[in-house]
């Protein structure tokens, strides 16, 4: 009867810590792909996250290899899928990018992260 409580308690526990784990806009996935090679540069980038997007609070960066910023800002939630935050980008020469990316979900919690890409010729 011990454990059956025990499992009870543990299985309540999980359950109520969903909702705020749900809370947080995590990136799903994106093009280039993280960590991937390209052949050629792309013309932007694009990263889906988990949730939507507050679009005043939102934005994404590229940097070379040295940690100079290489793209012209504008990055930006699209308007038809506000999980998917693009930055346009310009002719990138072969090499190895960081992609860092700092966004707030709508219900206002804020999460951040980075990834390299790589240019190849």
């Amino acid at each position: 009867m011990r454990r059956i409580a025990v499992l009870l308690l543990a299985a309540a526990a999980l359950v109520s810590g969903a909702p705020a784990a749900l809370a947080h806009a995590f990136l799903d996935h994106a093009q280039p792909p993280v960590g991937s090679t390209s052949h050629g540069s792309p013309p932007e980038l694009r990263l889906w996250f988990t949730q939507e997007l507050e679009p005043a609070f939102s934005a994404v960066t590229l940097t070379d290899a040295g940690g100079k910023k290489v793209d012209h800002g504008g990055s930006a939630v699209d308007s038809a899928d506000p999980k998917l935050l693009k930055l346009p980008l310009p002719p990138l020469p072969p090499g190895t990018y960081k992609v860092s990316w700092r966004v707030t979900s709508v219900d206002t919690h804020t999460t951040n992260g980075s990834f390299t890409i790589t240019i190849a010729p």
